[in-house]
């Protein structure tokens, strides 16, 4: 046994060195404090579920679309237009003008979407729509108008209405339905639905109306417009709303109000092209008509006679070269008149007339690509913002593109001009031969000629005219509809799993955060292994928490045949100790110090002398804190004489300051007496020591109630008659900062035979370290429990751990 205490400090430093994270550790920390996560999961979750329960139900409707380009659309479909309005088909440009502001615009106010019915059931507003009992309708529609009421059906003639006038205030009053009424915002009709029936009486119906430009923006936010795929020109479109029905019916709309504008823009070309082609048409005609008539007085004039048969064989060949000059002139004539068009017409926002055949395939193609980029243009603008970068930008690529076309028709122009001037060369030397025709001849060659060219244009712009005609009847859609607007009539938002299962997360990690912050920021000695891991001084045991009574009499909570952790928690106290002896003779003066007040030195005294007494030893406490006397005022005796009088009075008998307590039965105490007015130099007379000695001819151990050491010297005065000194640290209470001080006494052994014991110690609280389970002492005791059941606990007292 010489050796037990050596080896107890090897086994501490042991310890110590071992210092270990364990997540068991903090998940039992955690679970401890189960109540607080409840408490947490209880105001969260029911805050979200009350979120949940007051949010308005969103729903989504999606419709799938084709947009109709060259490689998706029948050939019948463009039968003469030569791939026009669909050659340059660009999915993000019509992404763009689905998403237009104005589109939606045209959309809102063609289903009266900027009216909205609701009604509260619950916490929850829902979005009634087309199935409202009632319609608001102003006697004089206006779609930027706003107005706001409460109408509550009363019986199948009149409803009470709440109005929110324009100045803030409420206006209540009684309202006929099916008629007009005065209003703060105008003229008003309330009309009943087919859905107005008894059991809608007495339903509150929110009514507002708001513009249908604010409405618009509004929307625009829920519609979305994607591409299925990236090699496709299917779009998917889709909308979430508050009521499913009116989310298809703006999709519906939608496209329905695109593809009008889209044709319309298509029939602006054609109509264009009818005006160009009309107006030619008759110029033409009435200059054939005049080169006509030249042609009939020549003839009259000549008797009826064919000049031509004269000079026949003269004229063989220069008719081929008449042929080629009058092809020349037909093509010149027409370029010349496209550039004329071209010079008059608006270069702003006019469009140039297309697929006439007044000029070659690759001019028809430059005037082509030209309109459908003036048509966007004049489509970004119907705002009113020019000053749109995109405007600009188109505005660039226009003149440019004009600037190309002009440029090709002079080119053209210029060719044919060549042209012909060869060819008349031609014919002039092939007309040589004939210089001996009458001039008539040459005089009725070059009216024929005039007569062939009018009459070739004429019937071509006949012709054209009528496939002009029939393609404005062909116009087709844009987009073809391939999945009508659908969807599912639950909710998508909000998800109730989501948003509680959110709400009970966040009450879950809120205090998990802050317990673990506090278990990281604390820094007070909680339990042995704190102790472990700072000190090498000897550990004895573990105290713990128990709650004061003022029922026992010395706040003894121990009995002789307890259960409970407190009683086992001094058995084992008791237990260790004795392997804290000295040459092998267990120590019999037993001194508790601590730190500073408030430790549980008196606490762990009383609680100790009755454990030992239970094993039939004679044990006496003695009070040696003499400034203070705690021991002495939670053991009341009649006191007479005290310790203080012993000391000072060297006649006075030790039987007079020994009183027997109420405790238990073998239990003295020799209290303080009085006040000290001098007690370090009381406790350095002899006298001290001389009563210890005699003491110990008497009882079997002596357990002294010494002072703190931080406050007063006292505790190092006494120690010359202690064999064991228990160093009492309270949990919680001291700072892991100062156990180097506590380190430095030990090993200046200031303190005779130090060991430390651990009070108020609350085994869940921290949830890590070693608890009860683990065993006090060094390996040689037993741990909690063992051989005895746990006692039971209140409900409240396991929740509390008290």
């Amino acid at each position: 046994m010489e050796n037990r205490s050596e080896l107890l400090n090897n086994q501490s430093l042991k310890a110590k060195n071992s210092n270990t994270f364990n997540v068991l550790d903090i998940i039992k920390y955690l679970l401890f404090h189960w109540p607080w996560f409840l408490l947490s999961v209880i105001i969260f979750g029911g805050y979200y579920y009350y979120d949940y329960s007051k949010t308005i139900l969103s729903y989504k409707q999606a419709s799938t679309v084709m947009i109709k380009t060259p490689t998706n659309t029948p050939t019948s479909a463009t039968l003469t237009r030569s791939g026009m309005s669909y050659n340059m088909v660009n999915l993000a440009s019509e992404m763009l003008q689905l998403k237009s502001k104005e589109l939606m615009r045209e959309t809102v106010e063609s289903i009266k979407a900027d009216v909205s019915y609701i009604v509260r059931r619950g916490l929850r507003d829902y979005e009634l729509y087309n199935e409202s009992p009632v319609i608001v309708e102003r006697v004089d529609p206006d779609p930027n108008s706003s107005y706001s009421f409460v109408i509550t059906p009363r019986d199948n003639k009149s409803v009470l209405v709440v109005e929110n006038t324009a100045k803030g205030d409420k206006e209540t009053y009684i309202a006929p339905l099916n008629k007009p009424i005065k209003t703060s915002f105008g003229g008003m009709r309330i009309l009943a639905t087919p859905y107005y029936t008894k059991a809608v009486y007495d339903q509150t119906v929110y009514v507002t109306k708001i513009s249908s430009t604010d409405m618009a923006n509004a929307l625009l936010g829920r519609l979305s417009i994607t591409q299925t795929t990236d090699d496709a020109s299917l779009l998917q479109i889709a909308m979430e709303d508050s009521n499913p029905q009116r989310a298809a019916d703006i999709i519906s709309n939608l496209i329905r109000i695109y593809n009008i504008n889209s044709i319309n823009d298509k029939n602006q070309i054609a109509r264009n092209t009818a005006d160009f082609i009309n107006n030619r048409i008759a110029i033409i005609s009435q200059e054939l008509g005049t080169v006509e008539g030249d042609l009939e007085k020549m003839k009259v004039n000549n008797n009826g006679m064919d000049v031509a048969q004269i000079g026949g064989m003269y004229i063989e060949d220069s008719r081929n070269y008449q042929q080629q000059v009058s092809k020349i002139e037909t093509d010149l004539k027409l370029a010349e008149m496209m550039s004329d068009y071209m010079v008059r017409s608006d270069k702003q926002t006019a469009l140039i007339p297309n697929n006439t055949g007044l000029v070659d395939a690759n001019i028809e193609g430059q005037i082509q690509a030209y309109n459908n980029l003036q048509i966007k243009k004049n489509k970004l603008i119907e705002g009113g913002n020019t000053e749109n970068p995109i405007v600009k930008e188109l505005d660039k690529s226009l003149d440019a593109m004009r600037s190309g076309i002009e440029r090709t028709l002079s080119n053209t122009i210029s060719g044919l001009q060549i042209k012909k001037n060869n060819a008349k060369k031609e014919e002039n030397r092939a007309s040589g031969k004939s210089m001996q025709m009458p001039q008539k001849q040459r005089v009725m060659l070059s009216i024929g000629r005039q007569q062939k060219v009018k009459e070739d244009l004429y019937l071509y712009l006949l012709n054209k005219r009528e496939e002009n005609a029939i393609n404005q009847a062909m116009t087709d859609d844009n987009i073809k509809v391939i999945d009508p607007a659908s969807g599912s009539f639950a909710p998508v938002y909000p998800n109730k799993f989501k948003k509680v299962g959110l709400g009970v997360a966040i009450g879950l990690v809120i205090p998990a955060v802050i317990l673990i912050l506090m278990l990281v920021v604390d820094s007070g000695v909680r339990n042995r292994k704190d102790l472990e891991e700072g000190l090498s001084v000897p550990f004895l045991g573990e105290i713990p928490f128990g709650r004061r009574s003022n029922k026992t009499l010395g706040n003894v909570m121990v009995s002789q045949t307890g259960r409970d952790a407190l009683t086992e928690a001094f058995r084992i106290l008791r237990t260790n100790m004795t392997f804290m002896s000295r040459g092998g003779v267990p120590p019999k003066v037993i001194t508790f110090s601590s730190a500073r007040v408030g430790a549980g030195k008196t606490f762990s005294v009383t609680n100790l002398a009755a454990t030992l007494s239970f094993l039939n030893k004679r044990v006496i406490m003695l009070d040696l804190d003499l400034r203070k006397g705690t021991l002495s005022s939670r053991v009341p005796v009649s006191v007479r004489k005290g310790m203080t009088h012993y000391l000072s009075n060297k006649e006075l008998d030790l039987t007079e300051v020994i009183y027997p307590t109420e405790i238990f039965e073998n239990i003295d105490i020799i209290p303080i007496g009085v006040i000290a007015p001098n007690p370090v130099e009381l406790l350095l007379s002899d006298r001290l020591d001389n009563l210890v000695a005699e003491l110990k001819k008497q009882y079997d151990y002596i357990i002294i109630d010494s002072v703190p050491v931080e406050i007063i010297a006292d505790a190092y005065i006494t120690d010359r008659v202690s064999e064991l000194t228990v160093f009492v640290i309270r949990s919680g209470k001291m700072d892991k900062r100062e156990l180097p001080d506590i380190e430095k006494v030990y090993q200046s052994k200031k303190l005779s035979n130090m060991a430390i014991l651990l009070n108020g110690v609350n085994s869940g609280k921290r949830g890590y370290g070693y608890g009860y389970g683990y065993g006090y002492g060094y390996g040689y005791g037993y741990g909690y429990g063992y051989g005895y059941g746990e006692e039971k606990k209140s409900f409240w007292k396991r929740i509390f751990n008290r």
